[in-house]
């Protein structure tokens, strides 16, 4: 059977114009790229040339050293000009004019502070040290006695001073060490005598018979 001519020519014209449709949008894509292509182009050039002038600025500027920049001085003033006007002179500002009192302010307050520091370097001076303290409390006792105890007591004693027993027992034991005071045990507990209160209680060697 041969095919009919009718259909083939229909056929035939629905591909040529789909061909022609598909030519006319590959032209049209080509064209539209070619224009974004020779934009880009013309950017890229414009990009170039300017990292051409940056480049051989940063040259330029390489060879030179860095100058500081100039601080501007301040124009004086002239005392008169020739036309006769006078130049106006500017107040004293209020700063200027608290410095004086700002001045004296912190020599007063120098003086004060050292006022206060020679009154209470007076007040240490007349109160006894705590190794006197302590040699004048053993002295007084006629048992020994443990840290907490001697602490006690002096804390008692002298309410406007600060006493701590980890401080007297370090002085008991520097008295200690110094031949000024003697430590015994007494089971887990340690006691302090004074030399003077010791040496009358010991017990001569018994003569030899």
């Amino acid at each position: 059977m041969t095919d009919n001519p009718v259909t083939v020519t229909s056929v035939t014209s629905q591909y040529a114009t789909q061909v022609a449709q598909d030519l006319d949008l590959n032209t049209k894509e080509q064209e539209r790229i070619s224009a974004e292509l020779s934009a880009l182009q013309a950017q890229l050039r414009i990009l170039q040339d300017d990292q051409n002038v940056l480049q051989s600025i940063q040259k330029t500027l390489g060879n030179r050293p860095a100058s500081a920049p100039t601080t501007p001085k301040p124009s004086t003033p002239l005392p008169q000009q020739a036309s006769g006007k006078t130049t106006t002179r500017r107040a004293p500002s209020k700063t200027a004019a608290k410095a004086p009192r700002t001045k004296r302010t912190t020599v007063q307050a120098k003086k004060d502070k050292t006022q206060v520091v020679e009154s209470k370097a007076a007040t240490s001076s007349a109160q006894p040290t705590l190794i006197a303290l302590i040699r004048t409390h053993l002295d007084q006792q006629k048992e020994p006695r443990s840290t907490a105890e001697v602490a006690s007591t002096l804390a008692e004693a002298h309410p406007q001073r600060t006493i701590k027993p980890t401080v007297v027992r370090t002085t008991l034991e520097n008295l200690v060490a110094k031949s000024q005071a003697h430590r015994s045990k007494q089971g887990a507990s340690v006691l302090y005598t004074s030399v003077a209160v010791q040496a009358p209680t010991e017990k001569a060697p018994a003569p030899v018979i």
